[in-house]
């Protein structure tokens, strides 16, 4: 007896009992057999009445018997799949209409190949920025020449009225050419903020393009242009946050090095050792040379009595030195 599917798709298999077996063998040597039939033999349909003597049953092949109970199934299966096909084929009329439309509503994500590419696609975004720039620069000091191929582009922007906040590590205000391009562009009213560490590189036109490394390329030779307005607006709100904790760059002599640069420098340090990570990956990260972090971690132990870096590690947690301390973060 063969359930319908479309009530129970998956019906309950009734499997031959022992009996039911033994009957069949019988039905199979002797010939139709009357008595008592097991039902399972009847929902297989392994035996049948005879249409001669209903009281007798006689047995059927398997494979018929198979047969007969798999074609409704199948033929169940057959409808169900002309109705996916036809669905299929239903939408994908309109799909090159959606695809069309997409591409022409926005492209949120572009990659940029190669320097000169990236540079062109900057310029463009920079000559039609009209409120505001947010810049991120992480790595310490910058190259001279690219300070004096950018300030022009930065002045120019300062004086049609578009506002500019950039954000460095602290690093540079010990660089000279660094420190001489922010006493230019502050004098045309950007602002300029420093901190320990900072994120990765970021520049936002006007809150509706943003554009980061890619890192799975060369450093310097791809980026990505992102106008996916979400994503945008979730850089920002990170910038923003690095913002509020940095502190603003003054050229009056006394702020032009932040008073707790060098405790603020080698907290940092000594936070990223204990957290495992290497020299070389903290100097990366805070803008300074793999041997100044190795002469911030000397300093430390041997203040400190370290004699090693797990040792120095524990010995850091002992002191809380590394807690912050007000008006840090």
């Amino acid at each position: 007896m063969c359930r319908n599917p479309d009530i129970d798709p998956q019906p309950n298999i009734v499997r031959p009992c022992d009996r039911g077996v033994e009957r069949y063998r019988e039905s199979l040597s002797k010939g139709p057999i009357g008595g008592d039939i097991p039902d399972c033999l009847v929902e297989l349909g392994l035996l049948r009445p005879l249409a001669e003597n209903p009281a007798l049953w006689y047995a059927i092949p398997p494979d018929i018997a198979t047969s007969e109970l798999v074609r409704p199934i199948e033929r169940a299966v057959l409808v169900r799949q002309h109705a996916i096909a036809a669905i299929h084929e239903a939408v994908s009329q309109v799909e090159d209409v959606y695809r069309e439309e997409h591409r022409k509503s926005a492209t949120p994500l572009r990659l940029l190949h190669g320097s000169d590419v990236i540079r062109s696609a900057l310029l463009q975004a920079r000559d039609i920025c009209v409120e505001e720039m947010l810049t991120a620069q992480p790595g310490g000091s910058r190259d001279p020449e690219a300070l004096v191929r950018t300030l022009p582009q930065e002045i120019a922007m300062s004086r049609r009225g578009v506002k500019q906040r950039t954000l460095y590590q602290h690093t540079v205000r010990a660089h000279g050419p660094t420190l001489a391009y922010i006493e230019q562009v502050t004098a045309a009213g950007a602002e300029v903020r420093t901190l320990n560490e900072l994120f990765d590189r970021l520049i936002v036109f006007d809150r509706r393009a943003a554009f980061i490394p890619d890192h799975r390329h060369d450093l310097n030779g791809t980026a990505l242009l992102i106008e996916h307005p979400a994503v945008v607006q979730y850089l920002v709100k990170v910038f923003d946050h690095a913002w509020a904790r940095a502190e603003p760059v003054s050229m009056t002599p006394e702020q032009v090095r932040p008073r707790l640069m060098t405790d603020e420098t080698r907290r940092t340090v000594l936070r990223l050792m204990v957290e495992g990570h290497t020299d070389a990956v903290i100097g990366t990260r805070i803008g300074i040379s793999t041997r100044t972090v190795s002469t911030h971690i000397r300093k430390a132990s041997e203040l400190l009595g370290g004699r090693s870096r797990a040792h120095l590690a524990y010995l850091l947690a002992q002191s809380e030195l590394l807690e912050e301390t007000p008006g840090h973060s």
